[in-house]
């Protein structure tokens, strides 16, 4: 083997430990899970809009429960006007466990820019404040985080009262 050979052994080894021993470097490449996790939250507000409909689902803490309430947006007399359509309170551990299972920590700071060639779509924006004051805020136009459709069908079945 020659010392060029040793050398890019040398340093893909030395790669592969640096991602296994950085968790946060590993996320960056997508190949971990991030470390931290949610462990209470005090509002998450995830808003959907299309070409002819606006909803909004939010999700406040009270007490040991979660009040999910589902909105629909309509625009009256120049501000929007959030009309309740459902509404469920659950256990807080049910929307924590949805949560982290939706990586919602990873979400801060996405942009999903609307893809080329595409004419309309869903947008979406997510405002959350978790762990006391940690703020994760998101948005996208037909171009979404991992896990979001896990998110919103896990809402869905929440609102629902499944399982």
């Amino acid at each position: 083997m020659s010392s060029k050979n040793i050398k890019r052994a040398f340093m893909l080894l030395l790669a592969a430990a640096a991602l296994m021993a950085f968790p946060s470097v590993s996320h960056m490449f997508g190949m971990g899970k991030p470390t931290e996790k949610i462990t209470s939250f005090e509002i998450v507000t995830l808003r959907l809009s299309g070409m002819r409909f606006t909803t909004e689902y939010e999700i406040v803490m009270k007490d040991k429960d979660a009040e999910v309430v589902e909105y629909a947006i309509r625009y009256e007399k120049n501000e929007d006007k959030r009309i309740p359509q459902r509404q469920t309170v659950c256990n807080a551990d049910r929307i924590l466990k949805l949560l982290n299972d939706c990586e919602l920590v990873s979400w801060d700071g996405f942009h999903g820019k609307h893809p080329k060639n595409v004419k309309d779509g869903i947008m979406f924006s997510l405002n959350a404040t978790v762990n006391g004051d940690r703020k994760i805020r998101a948005e996208g136009s037909e171009n979404f985080p991992n896990h979001f459709r896990e998110l919103r069908d896990g809402l869905h079945a929440i609102l629902s009262q499944k399982d």
